[in-house]
């Protein structure tokens, strides 16, 4: 996909990956009846991946300041469409209130939230709370602790996704981006309180999740695409 025409770059730095197996029969009922979950040893997953957005900017044109640099955690999980694997959102929460602004315009599940990220050497320190029908926080405290790894089978299909879909005025489209193969590391966590997600059973995320950190990735974002088929009722 880098030759294609991408309308978007963005810098994610200090990214850090949550992974929860989950039923099946736990989250269907939550993604576009058009999608079907895509399934690693029979489980379901739900991800949270949290980081900085640097250096967004369109295509042809400087950053624009104010909307070059934020906080963001997106909680997702994992769906195929005709045969192609990606991702559906349940939502992305911001710090930047002209990005949902924007975002919700075309019905994308971008929420303002209030997001912290602070660092003391190799420890990170993250809190973030969405006021809405239910308060939703995260707070977490991460430290990486190896060098690049080489990623497992799991791993790659957790991490490595290049499609996203959501429903816009019930039609489903889908957003295509492209990056290098992520470069994880190891890292140790603590979290200190999880109420993301309030439709998952809380036993589920009282597990330990598998968890990753990369320091850095250069993404570029590509025009909406409609789905021709499955888009009315």
């Amino acid at each position: 996909m880098w030759s294609k025409p991408w309308i978007m770059t963005q810098i994610w730095q200090d990214v850090l990956f949550l992974h929860w197996p989950i039923s099946p029969n736990e989250i269907e009922p939550y993604i576009p009846q058009e999608l079907q979950l895509d399934l690693y040893e029979n489980n379901a997953w739900l991800s949270v991946v949290l980081f900085k957005v640097k250096g967004q900017r369109l295509r042809f044109l400087p950053p624009f300041p104010g909307m070059d640099s934020y906080l963001q955690l997106n909680v997702r999980t994992y769906v195929t469409y005709n045969g192609m694997k990606g991702i559906y959102f349940f939502n992305l929460d911001v710090t930047n209130r002209f990005i949902v602004q924007i975002a919700t315009k075309a019905s994308l599940s971008y929420r303002h939230s209030k997001i912290s990220l602070k660092q003391r050497g190799n420890h990170f320190s993250f809190t973030s709370l969405h006021h809405g029908a239910l308060a939703e926080r995260l707070k977490i405290s991460y430290q990486p602790i190896s060098s690049a790894i080489m990623s497992s089978t799991l791993e790659k299909w957790l991490v490595e996704r290049y499609h996203s879909w959501a429903k816009w005025k019930n039609s489903l489209f889908r957003i295509d981006i492209s990056h290098m193969p992520w470069q994880l590391q190891r890292v140790n966590i603590d979290i200190v309180s999880n109420t993301l997600a309030p439709f998952v059973n809380e036993t589920t995320k009282g597990i330990h999740p598998i968890a990753h950190y990369s320091k850095i990735q250069k993404a570029r974002i590509y025009p909406p695409i409609v789905e021709i088929k499955n888009q009315l009722y």
